[in-house]
C-alpha cells in the first residue's frame, strides 16, 4: 500500500523510517512546510515528496499518518475524512477539547476509519497486563499505580504550547488505565509541585504531578509524573488484584537503582528516551494502522478513546489549579 505522511519533525521522521520498513507499505508520500525535512524523508526513504497536505491527498495514497503540529490535527483529520482516506493521527486530537468535540461531530456517521496514535496499547507488557486482567487472573482490582517520568524537561517553547503536563504526558498513563482494566475514570484528585526549570512554573505549568483516579468499579488508580528523572525515561504499571499482582516495565533497562544487599537487577542500561522505550510498540501500532487500511481490523483507538483521556486530563488540571476532587462529568462537553 502507498502511505502518506504529513510532518517529517522528530516523530514524522521516526514514522517514515518505520513504515519504510513494513512489508506491508510499498511506498511513501511525504509532505512538510520545511522543505528540507521533506527532501532528507526522500534521500533517506526513497519518498515522494509533494508541497502542500492537497497535494498528498491527491497522489493516490491509501493511508495517511498526520505528524504534523497539534493546531493542524483537526483540519488533516477531516481532509483525509473527506477525501475517503484513513487517518493515523497522532494524539491529541486537537489543541482544545472543545475543537476536539468538534471534530467528533464532524466525522460521526463517516464510514472512513481513524486512528489515533497512544502507542502504550501496543507495548507488549501493557498487552499482557490487559489480557491478565481481562482473563480474570488478578480477580477483582483494588489498585493500579501508573508512572511516566521523563529524563529531562522538553523546551520552554514546547512547555508552552503543550496544554500543561496532564494533557501533554499523563493522558498516556490515563489511556493506559482505562484500556488495560477497561473501567472509566469517574472522579480526580491532583498535585503538583515545581522543583526545577523555572520555565515551567512560569507558564503556569508543574513539573512533578501526582494524581488518584477514582474508577467506576471502585479501583484507586495512582499516576505519578516528572520532567525531571535524571537515570532515564521511566514508564511502569502495577495492577494488584484480590488474587495476584502484576508489573509492566519491570526489566533490565529499567531506570531504577536498587540499594538492597546482593541485587543486581536492573542490570541493563536504562532507557534514556521515549523512542527507545517504545520503539517495538510504534512498529506494533503503525502495523495495526496498516490493518486498519486495509480494512482487516478496525481501529484499535479511536477518537471517542482519545478525548476520555482528554477529559482526565482536564479534571486534574482543574483539581491542581482547584485544590479540590473533579468529577469527569464536571468538566466533560458536547
Amino acid at each position: 500500500m502507498r502511505i502518506g505522511i504529513l510532518g517529517l519533525g522528530r516523530i514524522g521522521a521516526f514514522h517514515a523510517e518505520t513504515l519504510s520498513g513494513l512489508d506491508a507499505v510499498d511506498s511513501l508520500v511525504v509532505t512538510d512546510p520545511f522543505a528540507d525535512a521533506a527532501k532528507a524523508a526522500a534521500e533517506r526513504f526513497g519518498a515522494e515528496v509533494v508541497d502542500s497536505p492537497e497535494a498528498l491527498l491527491a497522489a493516490g495514497v491509501d493511508g495517511i499518518v498526520v505528524a504534523a503540529a497539534t493546531d493542524a490535527h483537526p483540519a488533516l483529520i477531516l481532509a483525509g475524512v473527506q477525501a475517503g482516506i484513513p487517518v493515523f493521527c497522532e494524539k491529541p486530537v486537537a489543541r482544545t477539547m472543545a475543537e476536539g468535540v468538534e471534530v467528533l461531530k464532524a466525522v460521526r456517521g463517516k464510514d472512513v476509519p481513524i486512528q489515533i496514535g497512544y502507542n502504550r496499547r501496543f507495548d507488549a507488557g501493557f498487552v499482557n497486563a490487559r489480557a491478565a486482567v481481562r482473563n480474570g487472573e488478578l480477580g477483582k482490582l483494588h489498585t493500579v499505580r501508573s508512572t511516566t517520568l521523563d529524563p529531562a524537561p522538553p523546551p520552554a517553547a514546547y512547555i508552552a504550547a503543550s496544554g500543561g503536563i496532564f494533557r501533554d504526558c499523563s493522558v498516556h498513563d490515563f489511556d493506559i488505565i482505562r484500556w488495560v482494566t477497561g473501567r472509566e475514570v469517574r472522579e480526580v484528585y491532583a498535585v503538583g509541585g515545581n522543583r526545577g526549570a523555572d520555565y515551567i512554573k512560569e507558564a503556569g505549568d508543574a513539573d512533578t504531578t501526582g494524581a488518584i483516579l477514582t474508577l467506576d468499579d471502585g479501583t484507586i488508580a495512582v499516576v505519578s509524573n516528572s520532567r525531571h528523572n535524571a537515570r532515564g525515561h521511566d514508564v511502569r504499571m502495577e495492577i494488584h488484584g484480590f488474587t495476584d499482582s502484576i508489573a509492566v516495565g519491570l526489566e533490565d533497562k529499567l531506570p531504577l537503582r536498587s540499594v538492597e544487599p546482593g541485587v543486581t537487577f536492573p542490570a541493563g542500561t536504562p532507557h534514556d528516551f521515549f523512542m527507545d522505550r517504545f520503539s517495538a510498540a510504534y512498529r506494533a501500532e503503525l502495523t495495526a494502522f496498516t490493518e486498519v487500511v486495509a480494512g482487516t481490523r478496525p481501529s484499535p483507538c479511536t477518537i471517542e478513546d482519545a478525548l476520555e483521556a482528554g477529559w482526565i486530563a482536564d479534571a486534574c488540571t482543574l483539581s491542581l489549579h482547584e485544590h479540590r476532587p473533579v468529577t469527569i462529568e464536571e468538566v466533560r462537553q458536547g
